[in-house]
């Protein structure tokens, strides 16, 4: 076997992990400052922005506030857990400021049309009279106010809650802190305003204005409203090792305990809005442990989710939206005619959000009912509150199949939901497995088995997202469906050892992590470095969600030193730098930030008769290469793999929401003509252009990278034949799990 170990390349090809993924977040930012985007979606943006980096405190500053005493370092830019810390708050701070400074605009922006949250300091005299009614008749008895004291401790704050914090004056001079908790009960955020138009005031606003009328015994002398951010860095994967010996039921009952207990970890982080005085800052940093460094000041809403209800106030106003797209039906996909019939004659690709997912759905309900299938097997990472394809499952099971679902219990803050989901599949019949110790199983794949005269038949549907109805219209994912022989009997070798608590350890044309994922990347990155050295032009192209894999990055840059033209479409983190001279000076690094959140992932290795393409559940991160069960799929029906290479290429030409990075790691607008690629995307689909009107043996001619895709005219449509029947669910599965109960 190849040695991939190499030494490491100069510190100026990297970008701190944390740090990237802030300039991530600033992208999404920058597209609710957008004047091109409508109003409601940049609010939307907006509402993405926070609750994005409501999570990334809670996972990744959790994380180096847990790590502050070690001593280990950033393997890429040599940053002790101190240092990242240090820097994230600092940029952490710039980001806030602009953030005020756009939710400012946009809030003017939206009383222009009539919508307008008002401060209630600025309301006329007749305002503040009807509001005070409404907040002694309305708000007054569902709170819970507490005044801190020897006999009253500083109460527990929960996490992204808002608090308003009062400066109580006593009788005889003494000095009291209030808090009054603004989101408990049933209170409704947005308080309406008599008069014309559509004004409110937020109800932590309402609380805060009236505080003396809710501590009457004490002069109240300030006020502050607060938010606060707890980690949520438990250790799901360190955890799963002692559970592993624990029945179903038990090691649901204990993912409960540590989810519950997630909820009552250290503040991380602490947004305030109003005056802090020095007294209040220091007794909520000593009762909070915080340093002062993680307190930050906000003009704007503490938390911006209201954004959701405003924009619905304006649906009638279609020119503040995007325009409306509807997922399309495949032109590949005849409705009338069974989807395994189809998958047999040849593989099928579903482009999301553009198509619509009803094929892979109709693929599960059909095999629940087709008498030659025997069994169901399935991972599920995230699934709809209201899943269908869970009920397709349930039906399977109670019709006889065998149908073996993949609960990955440690989905980051879907546990929750997938515990429950686990229980539905289990009382239905279904056989539930959970993912490897210290493993979680992220892979996206669904097999098929049926006898058909007497022979053993595979359809296998590999992916890049999640099983998910919900997330599908939002997320870029691809799905490939196909009848190959060899790949099904891979497949059944992902889930026979996954069965078994185990790994696959060697597999001839999937990739799956975590034993032979990356070496075969590795070693396809190699075969391109030698043609280059050997003066053959040579070419890898990746689109991925995240890049931090050092050993897969210093690869990338000896590459680029050996003349490989490479091409990487990264959304978020990326720890590579390309173009940087004599480095990384062939390698440029783009992102995309857009209507849909990209979250396929294409690999590109070679050109011509050697090029590769596969689709995959894995980025190039640490966690998945290693720590994670994916696969990845190689597209080798000419038609399918032309059809991805034409759409990687479109996205190296977005100059309406692509990003370069640049050789000292920011990232500019690209340059060039006006190209969307997702609304380009959305009319290709649209206009039906994506069939298949040669037959997969024809080879198709070569796009050339960062050309325009050439449209097609569409099919002719195939006879029309009888479907299978699928029969209507009976009942809801709730109802089921009520009853079973």
């Amino acid at each position: 076997m190849k040695d991939h170990s190499i030494s490491p390349a100069p510190a100026g090809c990297f970008v701190n992990r944390e740090l990237s993924w802030l300039q991530f977040n600033r992208r999404v930012l920058e597209e609710a400052e957008d004047p091109a985007n409508p109003l409601c979606e940049r609010l939307n943006f907006a509402s993405i922005f926070q609750s994005n980096l409501d999570e990334f405190y809670m996972v990744r500053v959790g994380m180096l506030m847990d790590t502050l005493h070690l001593t280990a370092v950033d393997d890429k830019t040599g940053l002790t857990s101190a240092q990242q810390t240090t820097a994230v708050l600092d940029r952490t701070r710039e980001l806030l400021t602009e953030r005020d400074h756009i939710c400012r605009g946009l809030l003017a922006e939206l009383a222009g049309q009539g919508v307008e949250i008002c401060r209630f300091g600025g309301l006329l005299d007749k305002q503040q009279a009807f509001l005070e009614k409404y907040f002694t008749s309305n708000v007054l008895p569902l709170l819970s106010p507490q005044i801190i004291g020897r006999k009253q401790p500083f109460p527990f704050l929960r996490n992204k809650a808002i608090y308003a914090v009062a400066i109580l004056r006593t009788k005889s001079g003494g000095e009291r802190m209030g808090i009054v908790p603004c989101g408990e009960g049933t209170l409704r955020r947005l308080v309406p305003l008599p008069g014309d138009g559509q004004r409110f005031v937020l109800v932590e606003e309402l609380i805060a204005g009236f505080l003396s009328k809710i501590f009457a015994h004490y002069k109240v002398e300030g006020a502050v409203l607060i938010r606060l951010v707890r980690s949520a860095d438990i250790h799901m994967d360190e955890t799963s090792d002692q559970m592993s010996d624990l029945l179903a039921e038990e090691y649901r009952k204990s993912m409960e305990k540590l989810i519950r207990r997630r909820k009552r970890l250290q503040p991380v982080k602490l947004e305030y809005q109003g005056k802090l005085s020095d007294t209040v800052r220091d007794a909520l940093c000593t009762c909070l442990g915080l340093s002062k460094k993680h307190l930050f000041s906000s003009d704007v809403p503490l938390d911006l989710s209201f954004m959701g209800a405003l924009r619905d106030m304006l649906r009638e106003k279609t020119e503040l939206f995007y325009p409306r797209r509807v997922p399309q039906n495949s032109p590949n996909v005849d409705p009338l005619t069974p989807m395994t019939e189809q998958i047999r004659k040849r593989d099928l690709l579903l482009t999301y959000p553009y198509e619509s997912v009803r094929p892979m759905l109709r693929l599960l309900q059909e095999a629940g009912q087709d008498p030659e299938v025997v069994s169901i097997k399935m991972t599920l990472y995230r699934v709809a509150h209201n899943s269908k394809i869970v009920e397709a499952l349930v039906d399977a099971a109670e019709n006889g199949k065998e149908v073996v679902a993949l609960v990955e219990l440690r989905a980051r803050f879907d546990e929750e939901n997938n515990i429950g989901w686990s229980r539905v599949l289990e009382q239905s019949g279904c056989r539930v497995i959970y993912g490897l110790d210290g493993l979680k199983v992220h892979s996206k794949l669904l097999l098929i088995t049926r006898v058909r005269s007497g022979q053993v038949e595979y359809i296998t549907q590999v992916g890049t997202g999640n099983y998910n109805e919900d997330t599908v219209r939002l997320y870029t994912d691809y799905a490939l469906m196909t009848a190959d022989p060899e790949l099904g009997a891979e497949a059944a070798q992902v889930f026979n050892a996954l069965s078994m608590g185990e790994v696959v350890e060697d597999s001839r044309r999937l990739m799956v992590a975590p034993a032979c994922l990356r070496p075969k990347v590795l070693a396809l990155i190699d075969r391109e470095m030698e043609l280059a050295r050997a003066g053959e032009e040579a070419y890898l192209g990746f689109k991925l969600n995240g890049l931090t894999d050092k050993l897969i990055i210093d690869r990338l840059i000896q590459a680029s030193q050996a003349g490989v033209k490479i091409d990487l479409v990264v959304r978020g983190i990326c720890c590579l730098v390309g173009g940087v001279p004599g480095l990384t000076e062939n390698i440029t690094v783009r992102s995309i930030v857009g209507r849909y959140l990209e979250h396929a992932r294409i690999y590109i290795f070679g050109l011509q008769e050697r090029k590769q393409v596969y689709i995959s559940s894995a980025d190039f991160m640490t966690r998945n290469t290693t720590r994670r069960v994916e696969v990845a799929v190689p597209v080798n029906a000419p038609a399918l793999r032309a059809h991805l290479e034409e759409m990687f290429a479109a996205q190296l030409r977005d100059t309406a929401k692509g990003r370069v990075q640049q050789p000292d790691g920011s990232y500019v607008r690209a340059q060039g003509e006006p190209f969307n690629a997702q609304e380009y995307f959305c009319d290709q689909a649209s206009a039906g252009v994506w069939a298949l009107e040669r037959p997969e043996t024809e080879p198709k001619p070569a796009v050339k990278q960062g050309s325009a895709p050439e449209k097609r005219p569409a099919a002719k449509a195939a006879p029309k034949k009888p479907a299978v029947t699928v029969k209507k669910t009976r009942r809801g599965l709730l109802g089921r799990l009520i009853r079973k109960n």
